[in-house]
């Protein structure tokens, strides 16, 4: 049993409206699901991706009036978001320019090309040429044209201190395989070890720097809450199973509603979830008015109206 790759990754923003704005206009993503945190009502939980929301585009985002990360080992510190071909990148290099975003030069880095850059708060990503592997599935609505959008995520980067204790939890308890290693960084070279997922590639791929020279992260705005990976529907039991035989002090069986999930926290403390693909985020909204309103698991219509008072207008 294997995983099968990057299922989505959930991030800290302070500011909501700042936060979508950039998302959907500068990045062309659409918002696929306007939820709330199932453990913290007060805040905001908005998920963007692909034009069908697919499981491995989502990219999602916890409000909270946070104060900015204070960035270190221990944490997960960049997200690829992968496009297809030198000509996007290329597009989205003259994009980025035009809305004042910063970004490095695209460049070829670990055999693939890449352009590097943050958000307003700091969130570290990458825009990156997944060579056009797999199925794509574009919005209609995007500002970005088709060809050039954004595809999914992966790879996922965290650092760690001691590459010792990370690597068994990563091959031994979710049975990843180790692949290349590489090295970044030209005054403190850092070490980079890939480890894959399912068929590999970018969408399957988690890149660690081993970092025992920096301090320990502090969470906050602009930094990273947890990045789940892709478990089939009919699999989820098995991990279950296998967390409680291995002894793991992991969350149990969480249902999301839209998907099922199992959080467990590695040896360095990255949060890690496991995510089924279904049932999918058009269990409850058609699929052409995903993201439009304030949407709610079951258990949380109930407090609909109260919800809706503590939350600001996007």
């Amino acid at each position: 049993m294997q995983l099968h790759g990057i299922h989505h990754l959930t991030a800290v923003s302070a500011d909501a409206p700042g936060n979508h704005d950039f998302y959907t206009r500068v990045l062309g993503m659409r918002l696929v699901k306007k939820t709330v945190n199932q453990d913290d009502t007060s805040a905001y939980h908005l998920f963007y991706a692909d034009g069908i929301a697919s499981p491995g585009s989502d990219l999602t985002f916890f409000d909270w009036p946070a104060p900015p990360e204070r960035r270190g080992t221990g944490s997960i510190v960049r997200t690829a978001l992968r496009v297809s071909g030198e000509a996007a990148l290329r597009a989205w290099a003259k994009r980025l320019e035009a809305a004042g975003v910063r970004a490095g030069p695209l460049g070829e880095f670990d055999g693939r090309l890449r352009i590097e850059f943050e958000d307003p708060e700091g969130q570290r990503l990458t825009l990156l040429d997944d060579g056009g592997a797999g199925e794509a599935h574009p919005w209609a609505k995007s500002p970005v044209p088709a060809a050039e959008q954004i595809r999914g995520l992966g790879p996922i980067t965290i650092s760690v201190p001691d590459l010792r204790r990370s690597e068994p939890f990563l091959t031994e308890v979710l049975q990843m395989r180790r692949g290349r290693a590489y090295r970044t960084g030209d005054t403190q070279p850092v070490e980079v070890q890939v480890f894959e997922m399912g068929e590999g590639g970018p969408a399957a791929e988690l890149h660690v720097r081993v970092e025992p020279h920096l301090p320990r992260a502090t969470p906050g705005a602009g930094g990273v809450h947890h990045v789940a990976f892709r478990v089939r529907d009919e699999e989820y039991g098995y991990w279950v199973d296998r967390y409680t035989k291995l002894g793991l002090r992991s969350s149990g069986p969480v249902d999301r509603f839209w998907f099922r999930s199992l959080y467990v926290r590695e040896p360095s403390g990255i949060l890690y979830e496991l995510a089924t693909d279904g049932p999918g985020f058009a269990t409850d909204e058609p699929m052409d008015r995903l993201g439009e309103t304030l949407s709610l698991p079951p258990f949380l219509e109930p407090q609909r109206a109260a919800i809706e008072r503590g939350l600001k207008p996007l």
